[in-house]
């Protein structure tokens, strides 16, 4: 069902409202549908039992499902047929899950996670009662981050610090599935994911003050609280944490970006919060590019289109 906010959706499945012949291929075909093409070998084909919950926008999607026993696969005919660059945060909830890629193996319990690229081939075990959440997160906003490194299939620490409050988050982006908008959805994505990369680059560490780690951190901070002022640089940012402009580029390059790039970055997520936001239509298209920090209409408008494929007029008028 759509809810308010647009392209929000959230809709359900449940194997169990159909013939036990039909559970299998039913699985086969919706699950294909939200994740991309792929192999299932099931241990029970001719009763196989299946539910899932899922919330999706234009940007990101999260399922939450339970299973039987069954392994996905994706072969390099399924990469090549299917091609998608996006990655997937698999954080199992209960039961274990055998994930294989680029030849290592992630063995993953309640309180482990891993990033999977759906541009390589992998294997996927699960065993019986498997339950779990998967996030679908754009290339971009994985590989901007870590360098264009594809993530290893290793598992992510989730029972302290930064890996617990993404479960946590999650948990909750789940449980108030009813009541979010499209910004909302996608504002609580773009934290878990800019969270998660930390965790896979190994910044969940505690760093030393004037560390890289505790700078990329502060800048990052700095710039989402100040993005409208049309004044913003790298130059102003150092000026007012303190630190030589020198310093927030290597910070920033570590993470894969640089002061210009971050700052457009949340420039342009401000604008398409405010473009699917009500309360904000009665703003012009001019209005909320000088309000963002843009120099002029035009200049958004090629960024905006750039990073969304749209304009930011077509994201207003678009479905909300």
């Amino acid at each position: 069902m759509a809810l308010p906010g647009g392209s929000y959706t959230v809709d359900a499945l449940n194997t169990e409202e159909l013939q036990p012949r039909e559970r299998a291929d039913f699985w086969t075909e919706h699950i294909g549908e939200y994740q991309s093409r792929m192999g299932f070998r099931y241990a029970r084909a001719e009763n196989f039992r299946g539910r899932t919950v899922r919330q999706r926008t234009d940007t990101y999607q999260l399922v939450k499902y339970r299973s039987d026993r069954v392994e996905y696969s994706r072969t390099p005919h399924h990469v090549r047929q299917d091609p998608d660059e996006d990655y997937r945060l698999l954080l199992p909830l209960g039961g274990e899950t055998v994930l294989r890629q680029g030849g290592e193996e992630a063995r993953l319990t309640p309180g482990t996670g891993a990033l999977v690229s759906f541009a390589s081939p992998f294997q996927c075990l699960q065993s019986d009662a498997v339950d779990a959440f998967v996030l679908t997160v754009p290339a971009r906003e994985v590989n901007g981050r870590l360098g264009c490194r594809a993530p290893v299939s290793a598992g992510l620490d989730l029972t302290r610090g930064l890996g617990r409050i993404v479960g946590g988050m999650l948990t909750a982006l789940h449980e108030e599935r009813e009541h979010l908008t499209d910004p909302e959805f996608d504002a609580v994505s773009d934290r878990v994911v800019e969270l998660v990369c930390m965790l896979a680059a190994g910044d969940d560490r505690p760093d030393v003050p004037g560390q890289l780690g505790e700078v990329e951190a502060m800048v990052r901070r700095y710039v989402r609280d100040h993005v409208a002022d049309p004044g913003l640089t790298g130059t102003t940012v150092a000026r007012a944490l303190g630190w030589s402009l020198r310093q927030i580029q290597l910070a920033l390059q570590q993470a894969g970006t640089t002061p210009r790039e971050l700052i457009r970055e949340e420039r342009l997520r401000l604008v398409r919060d405010r473009l699917l936001c009500a309360e904000c239509e009665h703003q012009s298209i001019t209005d909320l590019a000088y309000s963002a920090g843009f120099s002029s209409a035009s200049a958004l408008s090629t960024a905006f289109r750039r990073r969304y494929g749209v304009s930011p007029r077509e994201m207003r008028q678009g479905p909300r």
